[in-house]
């Protein structure tokens, strides 16, 4: 597998056939190749059953007019798109610390346009609550947002541990 300036993995048609000599009933139509032409040859005339290869094409925007096209595509339901994140996570609060902490939090991740990624997370939260899916307690420096925590994302009180939200969002 190979991965664009993007983060888009492709792959070439000899790989992949690799990969399904060792999964034989893997997708195939979720793999972008460089070069599906013989492949979906092969698949017309041998009238196999199998699912058409999609082509891999560069792209030319640059990574900034990616990232813009692509945050617009979030997939989740239109009540989380909808969700006014900001009353939410500020509604979660018990007291001044916690309000100041969550309002400076909040411009941060305003300034960083992460609003929707706070949408997703607290969707994502939801689903595996709903379908009882264990998730960690929380790594890394994003156990610093008060905000991730009050959404549900890890269990580190960050106002209790005095951890700077500069360690998560730099």
């Amino acid at each position: 597998m190979k991965y664009d300036q993007y983060g888009r993995t492709y792959t070439d048609s000899n790989e992949l056939c690799d990969l399904l000599y060792k999964n034989p009933t893997m997708d195939l139509s979720l793999f972008l190749v460089e070069d599906p032409e013989d492949f979906n040859k092969s698949r017309s005339d041998l009238h196999a059953e199998v699912p058409h290869l999609s082509g891999y094409v560069a792209l030319t925007d640059s990574i900034e007019e990616f990232d813009q096209q692509y945050q617009t595509k979030w997939h989740m339901p239109d009540e989380y798109k909808a969700l006014d994140v900001a009353a939410y996570v500020l509604g979660l609060c018990n007291s001044d610390p916690e309000l100041q902490r969550v309002g400076q939090e909040l411009l941060l991740y305003q300034e960083r346009d992460l609003f929707n990624l706070l949408r997703y997370m607290k969707y994502l939260v939801d689903t595996m609550r709903k379908h009882n899916i264990v998730w960690g307690v929380g790594r890394g420096s994003s156990v610093a947002s008060y905000v991730l925590y009050l959404i549900g994302i890890h269990k580190i009180d960050s106002i209790y541990y005095q951890l700077d939200i500069e360690e998560f969002l730099k």
